[in-house]
């Protein structure tokens, strides 16, 4: 008898252990299966991201770090709202730009080609071309200059050209899908900015204050700072960039032929867009938010008020905030170099192109499209070529603003016109409040336009 009731007893043991460790599998398997859904989720959602991110991070180029990094050595976090005004402004553009290019197939210059007098396009084209090229020169010469505050060994000449024909390289040679893909993983550098504000000490309490609470101080410094800071965040190249690349993914997606890219557009497609760009432009503005406060925290904090370019502000922060904040900061300016002068070229280059007919497109080969890979290397040799002229950094960014300054308002002004035309975007026109916003954005830039230009004179 106590022979059975030991069995028993061992059989109802290894029964529990059974269970117990049929449960733990249990949990596991549903643990892994919960983690795996996440992770395909979460693959799907940074699959469906191209366009929108792509433009909204190389927004902060060199030169929009130049320009975020002055703001807040010269006024510390005042300006810092202006990253939360500017969001919602870059968000409604670039949607419309995204959207016509979904809807029409076309890029933003073949729009404009179709819907208005030809003395328009070749204006918009040849004023683009012109700051395009001057930024993709700065842009290059930032990116050196960055290096060799890392490499002080190596000479200035031998990386301007070496990152003018990589890029160059990158853009021609690389099959479109492989090169977009690249394009995306340099967004992550800009985590570096992110880091950089969390090494060094910022006050919380003035921080939000400022980022919330508008202020600022009527003065012609500050207005014209305020000037270029919209037209680095709003600026002409990513408007034809944005509908172009919309034009390239559908290419990618089967869409060969523009009958197949003008078939209906679903609701899905539309709400993927508006994902893509709302995330892109987020991106940008978190950047923006993030360089301004570190500037603000560690330069305007200490004295140090005048920054004339992106690596000045990295340089400025190496005795002040350490290595860590100063490398993070340097590498952060090449990475955003290499994602911002491939697509300031792309943009001149579908712009010319569209405008005079020639057959574009980065999924072509350059046997297939010599014509708009010649305004790529046009671009970026001129671009080369103006870092060894002996022009001030700053005087050619200024010069930059005020081309675009001029075209802005033009092309803002051309956009909310198409998506507000049936004849244009179809079913697909602009809400009422989103027009509005888009011709609120456009008085906002002509009036900025205005102000730069009159600012050099007084």
């Amino acid at each position: 008898m106590d022979k059975v009731e030991e069995t028993l007893k061992e059989i109802a043991e290894a029964h529990s252990v059974i269970l117990e460790t049929g449960i733990d599998v249990a949990k596991k398997i549903g643990k892994d299966a919960s983690e795996a859904a996440h992770f395909q989720k979460a693959r799907k959602f940074w699959r469906g991201l191209g366009p929108g991110l792509i433009t909204g991070a190389s927004d902060d180029d060199p030169s929009g770090i130049a320009t975020y990094s002055q703001t807040g050595a010269k006024y510390g976090f005042q300006l810092l709202w202006l990253s939360l005004f500017t969001f919602p402004l870059m968000v409604v553009v670039q949607e419309m730009c995204a959207r016509i290019g979904l809807v029409t197939g076309r890029g933003l210059a073949g729009n404009i080609r179709i819907n208005y007098p030809k003395w328009i396009l070749y204006t918009c084209a040849g004023l683009l071309l012109m700051a395009n090229t001057v930024n993709i020169g700065a842009n290059i010469g930032a990116m050196a200059e960055a290096t060799r505050l890392i490499f002080p060994q190596v000479h200035f000449g031998f990386l301007v050209v070496a990152f003018t024909f990589f890029c160059l390289l990158l853009q021609i040679f690389t099959p479109y899908e492989q090169y977009v893909r690249y394009l995306k993983y340099l967004v992550f550098v800009l985590l570096s900015y992110v880091v950089t504000a969390l090494i060094v000490h910022i006050d919380a309490k003035e921080l939000l204050a400022n980022t919330f609470i508008p202020s600022i101080v009527f003065s012609k410094d500050q207005l014209f700072l305020i000037t270029a800071i919209l037209g680095t965040t709003i600026s002409p190249y990513l408007f034809f960039w944005q509908t172009s690349h919309e034009v390239e993914e559908e290419i990618k997606n089967g869409k060969t032929s523009i009958r197949l890219r003008q078939s209906e557009v679903t609701n899905e497609e539309v709400k993927s867009m508006r994902i893509d760009v709302t995330v892109g432009m987020f991106v940008s503005n978190v950047v923006m938010y993030f360089i301004i406060a570190t500037t603000a925290a560690v330069l305007f904090s200490n004295g140090i008020t005048n920054i004339n370019t992106a690596a000045d502000a990295a340089a400025a922060l190496r005795p002040l905030a350490g290595d860590n904040a100063f490398l993070l900061f340097a590498v952060g300016i090449v990475g955003m170099g290499l994602l911002a002068v491939p697509v300031l070229a792309g943009s001149s280059a579908y712009t010319v192109a569209e405008a005079f007919r020639w057959r574009s497109g980065l999924y072509r080969k350059l046997h297939q499209a010599r014509e708009f890979y010649g305004v790529i290397i046009f671009s970026m040799m001129v671009g080369l070529y103006i870092n060894f002229l002996g022009f001030d950094p700053i005087k050619l960014l200024i010069f930059s603003a005020v081309v675009n300054g001029l075209v802005a308002p033009l092309i803002l002004f051309l956009i909310v016109q198409m998506t507000s035309n049936k004849k244009v975007v179809k079913d697909r026109v602009s809400h009422p409040v989103v027009a509005a916003l888009g011709w609120f954005i456009t008085g906002v830039m002509a009036l900025s336009g205005i102000a730069t230009i009159i600012s050099l004179f007084l």
